[in-house]
């Protein structure tokens, strides 16, 4: 967890240093020559293409100066070869922070999500922003053990052995799982629960370490991935994840499959045997009667 804390109080110098290293000196003309002591551009590289002086560019990634302008941004963005959604990253650090509230609304389940779970025929479920698992559908769980309610997806996926079982493409999971969660979290660093998790996952992972030390960033969006069921085999599903409304940020996920293709069948079968499965508890208060329900 330090090195979050650090991040924390320097992350403009911290995606900096770490986006210069991920860049080739020959990806952006310069020839490379001899042995160089740095993973990819040098800071004063940086520096000269960007049109700042050294010593500026130093200070920025040493957090003496965390404001830079917009021009310089730009044109720091361009050196860096970051695409559109890590050049606003860039721009969203360098803005004076607002702090947080210190207070949330409770992580409750909206009854109208919980009722949208029961009737919904393929795999779905509710997270909230640090990826716990509130609620979700029997069809959910029958896909995989670890979306049922009280997994933490975040840390399932980078420690429980079953996850490498259950996504053959797990390292293209964990990486753009990794880069969600720098989009979405942004300039929010000083939430507890949020070092929390970070500092647990370095601790137990060392895929998570160098993934997050990337400062890669990439919005969530509609995307596909394999789940490896043991009993049905493999299915291709795409994810939709949409924002439960009301809530502090909690997000119903949903999977299913293309009309037709042999992983809608596996599906439609694996549907057939969860029906048979005892409800999973949930956090959330269900209403007491159609009035509430209503309400």
């Amino acid at each position: 967890m330090a090195a979050t804390s650090a991040e924390g109080g320097n992350a403009l110098g911290a995606f900096l240093r770490a986006r210069r290293e991920l860049v080739r000196p020959e990806d952006i003309g310069i020839p490379a020559r001899g042995l160089r002591r740095v993973p990819g551009l040098r800071r004063e590289e940086v520096a000269l293409l960007a049109g700042v002086s050294a010593q500026y560019y130093l200070r920025l990634e040493q957090g003496r100066d965390r404001h830079p302008s917009v021009q310089v941004l730009e044109a720091l963005a361009g050196v860096l070869q970051l695409d559109t959604e890590s050049t606003a990253y860039l721009m969203e650090l360098a803005r004076p922070r607002v702090r947080r509230r210190a207070g949330r609304r409770a992580e409750r389940v909206p009854a109208g999500t919980l009722m949208l779970l029961d009737t919904l025929n393929v795999p779905a479920f509710v997270v909230n922003r640090y990826r716990d698992v509130l609620a979700a559908n029997p069809l959910a769980v029958a896909l995989s053990p670890l979306m049922a309610p009280g997994t933490n997806r975040l840390i399932a996926l980078f420690t429980d052995p079953l996850a490498a079982d259950y996504h053959p493409d797990w390292e293209q999971n964990t990486a753009g799982v990794v880069a969600q969660l720098r989009a979405e979290v942004g300039t929010d660093t000083d939430d507890e629960r949020f070092q929390a998790l970070v500092g647990e996952l370095s601790l137990k992972s060392e895929r998570f370490r160098r993934l997050w030390a990337r400062h890669e960033v990439r919005r969530a969006g509609s995307d596909a991935g394999v789940i490896r069921h043991p009993q049905v085999g493999d299915l291709c599903l795409r994810r939709e994840k949409y924002a439960v409304v009301g809530t502090d940020g909690l997000l119903m996920v949903v999977h299913h499959a293309e009309p037709g293709t042999v992983s809608a069948q596996r599906l439609a079968l694996l549907a057939s045997w969860a029906a048979s499965e005892p409800r999973p508890q949930e956090t959330a208060e269900r209403p007491r009667d159609h009035k509430d329900a209503t309400q």
